[in-house]
């Protein structure tokens, strides 16, 4: 991987964990995120003129990446509900590489180096085991054990369509902008009519939170889906995904959950598997 998507995509997953601190911490996430895709739909509408129109061929892809996408939040928030920030993102985040390494060698007959090989495992199983160190205790942590589960699915599928959607549509940035633009109308309107018992007056602090996130999380996918062109899909995924150790950070540091020695051990066999990727031919 060339060094300077390695870059982009290592400060990719920081911003990544930031911008889902704040949909932990707000206490109205179903508001917060659609503030995040308002956010990103004005953004995409005043791009979108500045990009081609991805082929022909990518938009059964970008439209099926937009499913998953909408998917995806939406599970998230509800995931978010039911445990903590450093249960529910390691368990999401670390199931998504392994799975992207599976379908990518098995159907798209992408082949890594042994090297390479190793570090997807280690940060697969890194991440992962940041998520068991913590056995469930309660019936509301397991709830949040299978909505991770099941959000680790949708970002390993739109993780896979997305790169399969970015190297089709001819541009990486056109793909991009357009799939914010379908997927944020989407899930605007799947929040907008979803019943919750939200107020009608939304937070000072939602609101900065949800723009805030909003662009954070463009920005970061938009270097994702560029990097998806320029390196294998498992490649990306797993080093994406280290975005796991910061937010476990952000949960022990900000929110005050507990780490112990286990979860050190996991944070190190991840960074190990991340120094390997980097290193690795």
């Amino acid at each position: 991987m060339p060094t300077e998507v390695f870059l982009m995509v290592l400060g990719a997953a920081v911003v990544h964990a930031v911008w889902n601190a704040l949909v932990k911490i707000d206490g109205d996430r179903l508001s917060l995120i659609m503030l995040m895709s308002a956010t990103q739909l004005v953004v995409s509408v005043c791009l979108v003129p500045m990009v081609p129109v991805p082929a022909p061929a990518s938009w059964p892809f970008l439209l099926g990446s937009s499913v998953l996408n909408t998917g995806y939040m939406l599970m998230l928030q509800r995931a978010y509900k039911s445990g903590d920030l450093s249960l529910v993102y390691p368990i999401a985040r670390g199931v998504a590489p392994l799975g992207v390494a599976i379908v990518s060698a098995v159907a798209l007959g992408e082949r890594l180096t042994p090297a390479n090989e190793v570090a997807v495992l280690l940060i697969g199983l890194g991440l992962t085991s940041l998520a068991l160190a913590q056995r469930p205790a309660r019936l509301i942590d397991l709830r949040g054990t299978a909505f991770a589960l099941v959000t680790g699915a949708f970002i390993a599928g739109y993780t896979i369509v997305d790169g399969l959607g970015a190297r089709a549509a001819g541009s990486a940035h056109g793909y991009m902008i357009w799939l914010s633009l379908v997927t944020s109308i989407a899930i605007v309107a799947c929040v907008h009519w979803m019943p919750t018992d939200r107020h009608a007056s939304i937070a000072r602090r939602t609101r900065v939170a949800g723009i805030a996130a909003g662009l954070m999380s463009y920005g970061s996918s938009w270097i994702v889906i560029w990097a998806l062109t320029l390196a294998p899909l498992a490649l990306v995924s797993a080093l994406r995904e280290t975005s796991v150790v910061i937010a476990v950070l952000i949960g022990v540091l900000v929110l005050k959950e507990k780490l112990n020695l286990t979860r050190v051990a996991s944070i190190a066999i991840t960074l190990t598997g991340t120094t390997i990727l980097k290193l690795g031919r």
